[in-house]
């Protein structure tokens, strides 16, 4: 990323300092920069395209599914990399609690992730076995660290659950995790199902974000 002047906001009563801060924050982020000159509709596109580079998960002629996909930054690097637009056998389906407009070469819905049957219509639109599971849902912050860790393993373990019974041989799974990286028990379980399980934290992750994400890769099936 190119480095740019930063910039200063003068003093708005009209806002309050955690507005000012973010705001100053999203001025100065070169990401934030990309993605707009890039057409992606969030900076967070870059995490995956960073994870994309590191392990090579995405392929052109793919299924993938994105959880917890709104805006849809991921979704649309996941058309571009599976050629989905124009690839007979490549499907990219996202969904959020959040609703989002559509996205060509995609199909993107909203629903409950942990509802069946939010799952069920993922399967069906899948029909089939997905090559890659993608997770970057997030429960909202308390602030409570120990909480905001329980609440976001528990989705990670949700995610897991269902990548077991819709992935292919060989196939997938990434999922966004707190700080410390996941849980002993599900690391043993991921550890068991896939040939490679890894933690890394993207570039495009801020520094002072706690996030980082578990990648396994090659599903035993």
């Amino acid at each position: 990323m190119t480095n740019r002047l930063k910039v200063k906001l003068k003093s708005n009563k009209k806002r309050t300092n955690s507005q000012r801060a973010w705001l100053e924050r999203q001025l100065n982020d070169p990401y934030v920069h990309q993605a707009r000159a890039d057409g992606y509709r969030s900076r967070a596109a870059y995490k995956l395209v960073e994870i994309d580079q590191k392990y090579r998960i995405l392929k052109p002629g793919q299924k993938i599914i994105d959880l917890g996909a709104c805006p849809g930054g991921w979704t649309q690097v996941a058309v571009s990399q599976s050629k989905s637009q124009t690839h007979e056998k490549s499907c990219v389906i996202g969904v959020d609690l959040t609703a989002m407009s559509d996205i060509p070469g995609a199909t993107v819905f909203q629903g409950d992730f942990t509802e069946e049957a939010t799952q069920n219509r993922l399967i069906e639109l899948l029909d089939g076995k997905a090559n890659v599971i993608l997770s970057d849902m997030a429960a909202p912050a308390c602030g409570m660290t120990d909480v905001d860790h329980i609440r976001i393993m528990m989705l990670v373990e949700e995610a897991f659950n269902f990548a077991e019974n819709v992935l292919a041989p060989g196939g997938s799974f990434v999922a966004k995790v707190l700080r410390g990286g996941t849980e002993t028990q599900l690391l043993n379980r991921l550890k068991s199902a896939f040939q490679k399980v890894s933690h890394f934290k993207p570039p495009a992750s801020r520094k002072d974000s706690a996030e980082m994400y578990v990648v396994g890769i090659g599903f035993k099936g």
